[in-house]
Protein backbone atom coordinates (compact mmCIF):
# COMPACT_ATOMS: atom_id res chain seq x y z
CA UNK A 1 0.00 0.00 0.00
CA UNK A 2 0.98 3.59 -0.42
CA UNK A 3 0.23 7.18 0.15
CA UNK A 4 -1.21 10.02 -1.72
CA UNK A 5 -0.02 13.54 -0.14
CA UNK A 6 -2.44 16.09 -1.66
CA UNK A 7 -2.35 19.83 -1.59
CA UNK A 8 -4.16 22.29 -2.97
CA UNK A 9 -1.20 24.50 -4.34
CA UNK A 10 2.70 24.54 -4.54
CA UNK A 11 2.90 26.88 -1.71
CA UNK A 12 1.79 24.48 0.63
CA UNK A 13 4.72 22.24 -0.26
CA UNK A 14 7.59 23.67 2.57
CA UNK A 15 4.31 22.82 5.54
CA UNK A 16 3.45 19.32 3.21
CA UNK A 17 7.16 18.06 2.99
CA UNK A 18 7.46 16.72 6.82
CA UNK A 19 4.68 13.90 5.36
CA UNK A 20 6.71 12.77 2.47
CA UNK A 21 9.67 12.70 5.16
CA UNK A 22 8.25 10.41 7.43
CA UNK A 23 6.65 8.32 5.05
CA UNK A 24 10.31 7.87 3.29
CA UNK A 25 11.27 7.29 6.91
CA UNK A 26 8.98 3.88 7.15
CA UNK A 27 10.58 3.28 3.92
CA UNK A 28 6.17 4.22 2.70
CA UNK A 29 5.83 4.48 -0.97
CA UNK A 30 4.39 7.82 -1.48
CA UNK A 31 3.49 10.23 -3.97
CA UNK A 32 2.99 14.42 -4.01
CA UNK A 33 0.08 15.65 -6.20
CA UNK A 34 -0.78 19.66 -6.42
CA UNK A 35 -4.59 19.42 -6.93
CA UNK A 36 -7.04 22.18 -5.76
CA UNK A 37 -10.47 21.36 -4.78
CA UNK A 38 -11.35 24.93 -6.10
CA UNK A 39 -8.87 25.23 -9.38
CA UNK A 40 -9.10 21.23 -10.31
CA UNK A 41 -12.26 19.81 -8.99
CA UNK A 42 -12.83 17.20 -11.79
CA UNK A 43 -9.26 16.20 -11.13
CA UNK A 44 -9.60 16.03 -7.41
CA UNK A 45 -12.78 13.50 -8.01
CA UNK A 46 -10.64 11.25 -10.52
CA UNK A 47 -7.88 10.99 -7.88
CA UNK A 48 -10.22 10.34 -4.93
CA UNK A 49 -12.45 7.90 -6.92
CA UNK A 50 -9.81 5.77 -7.76
CA UNK A 51 -7.45 6.05 -5.27
CA UNK A 52 -8.58 2.36 -3.90
CA UNK A 53 -7.63 0.98 -7.63
CA UNK A 54 -4.56 3.10 -7.69
CA UNK A 55 -3.23 1.32 -4.62
CA UNK A 56 -3.72 3.86 -1.29
CA UNK A 57 -4.52 2.79 2.05
CA UNK A 58 -4.47 6.58 3.16
CA UNK A 59 -4.63 10.05 1.65
CA UNK A 60 -3.15 13.36 3.16
CA UNK A 61 -4.83 16.38 2.01
CA UNK A 62 -3.02 19.19 3.31
CA UNK A 63 -5.11 22.79 2.42
CA UNK A 64 -5.26 26.43 3.72
CA UNK A 65 -8.53 28.83 4.22
CA UNK A 66 -11.19 27.57 3.20
CA UNK A 67 -9.61 24.11 3.02
CA UNK A 68 -11.96 22.07 1.56
CA UNK A 69 -9.39 19.57 0.07
CA UNK A 70 -10.02 16.73 2.45
CA UNK A 71 -13.33 16.96 2.48
CA UNK A 72 -13.70 17.03 -1.35
CA UNK A 73 -11.59 13.73 -1.65
CA UNK A 74 -13.71 12.07 1.53
CA UNK A 75 -16.83 12.55 -0.51
CA UNK A 76 -15.54 10.73 -3.60
CA UNK A 77 -13.87 7.61 -1.80
CA UNK A 78 -13.95 5.26 1.26
CA UNK A 79 -10.06 5.20 1.97
CA UNK A 80 -9.09 6.87 4.99
CA UNK A 81 -8.31 10.64 4.56
CA UNK A 82 -6.53 12.61 6.70
CA UNK A 83 -6.46 16.52 6.86
CA UNK A 84 -3.74 18.56 7.02
CA UNK A 85 -5.17 22.15 7.90
CA UNK A 86 -2.81 24.95 6.39
CA UNK A 87 -1.82 28.07 8.25
CA UNK A 88 -2.04 30.60 5.06
CA UNK A 89 -4.52 33.42 5.93
CA UNK A 90 -5.08 35.70 8.96
CA UNK A 91 -6.52 33.80 11.22
CA UNK A 92 -3.51 31.83 12.02
CA UNK A 93 -4.84 28.29 10.74
CA UNK A 94 -8.13 28.30 12.34
CA UNK A 95 -10.09 28.58 9.43
CA UNK A 96 -8.45 25.49 7.79
CA UNK A 97 -8.80 23.70 10.78
CA UNK A 98 -12.58 24.58 11.43
CA UNK A 99 -12.89 23.62 7.50
CA UNK A 100 -11.46 20.28 7.96
CA UNK A 101 -12.69 19.11 11.10
CA UNK A 102 -16.41 19.66 10.31
CA UNK A 103 -17.29 17.05 8.18
CA UNK A 104 -21.42 16.05 7.54
CA UNK A 105 -21.86 12.47 9.34
CA UNK A 106 -20.67 9.81 6.86
CA UNK A 107 -18.14 11.32 5.06
CA UNK A 108 -14.81 11.35 8.07
CA UNK A 109 -12.25 13.02 7.61
CA UNK A 110 -9.70 12.76 10.63
CA UNK A 111 -7.53 16.08 10.99
CA UNK A 112 -4.30 16.66 12.89
CA UNK A 113 -3.02 19.80 14.24
CA UNK A 114 -2.88 23.15 12.43
CA UNK A 115 0.67 22.49 9.97
CA UNK A 116 1.49 19.07 11.40
CA UNK A 117 1.82 17.04 8.63
CA UNK A 118 4.48 15.03 9.51
CA UNK A 119 1.39 13.59 12.54
CA UNK A 120 -0.55 12.72 9.53
CA UNK A 121 2.06 10.82 8.28
CA UNK A 122 2.76 8.95 11.17
CA UNK A 123 -0.92 8.08 11.31
CA UNK A 124 -1.53 7.34 7.95
CA UNK A 125 1.69 4.79 8.94
CA UNK A 126 -0.64 3.72 11.90
CA UNK A 127 -3.45 2.98 9.25
CA UNK A 128 -1.55 0.94 6.88
CA UNK A 129 0.53 -0.97 9.85
CA UNK A 130 -3.00 -2.60 10.15
CA UNK A 131 -2.01 -4.60 7.07
CA UNK A 132 1.60 -4.91 7.50
CA UNK A 133 3.09 -6.92 10.30
CA UNK A 134 7.13 -5.19 8.57
CA UNK A 135 5.35 -1.91 9.03
CA UNK A 136 4.01 -2.52 12.32
CA UNK A 137 7.37 -3.70 14.10
CA UNK A 138 8.85 -0.44 12.38
CA UNK A 139 6.49 1.67 14.13
CA UNK A 140 6.52 -0.24 17.59
CA UNK A 141 10.29 0.13 17.13
CA UNK A 142 10.17 4.22 16.17
CA UNK A 143 7.50 4.48 20.05
CA UNK A 144 10.29 2.69 21.86
CA UNK A 145 12.77 4.43 20.98
CA UNK A 146 10.98 7.69 22.93
CA UNK A 147 11.81 5.70 26.23
CA UNK A 148 15.27 5.35 25.87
Amino acid sequence: MRVAILMGSEKDLPKMQAAADVLAEFGVEHEVIVASAHRNPERVAEIAGSAREAGYGAIICGAGKAAHLAGAVAAQTTVPVIGVPIAAGGLGGMDSLLSTVQMPTGIPVATVAVDSAANAAYLAVSILANQSDDLAAKLDAYRQSWNR
